[in-house]
């Protein structure tokens, strides 16, 4: 996600995403460390609500939310695919 909060974090090495509703803080947690060879520090997750949404009911079953998640790392630890860098 870019938004000027998402910019905003990345300078306090937390990265922003929105990601599976279904996916857990552990999950997340597990797939950034193996995935960038980095060391989380914490996660925090909401639930955005579907655009143009609607509550979920028995006539509306599809309308699902969305999840963010705000990963802060270690220090000494980035994830260069959002700094540009190789």
């Amino acid at each position: 996600m870019v938004s000027e909060k998402s910019i905003r974090l990345l300078q306090q090495n937390q990265y922003t995403s929105q990601v599976d509703s279904k996916l857990t803080k552990t999950e997340m947690k597990n797939w950034v460390e193996q995935f960038f060879d980095v060391e989380v520090k914490g996660i925090n997750s909401s639930r955005v609500a579907s655009r143009g949404g609607g509550k979920r009911n028995k006539l509306n079953p599809n309308v699902t939310s969305r999840k963010k998640m705000i990963v802060r790392l270690k220090e000494n630890y980035f994830i260069p695919l959002f700094l540009g860098e190789t």
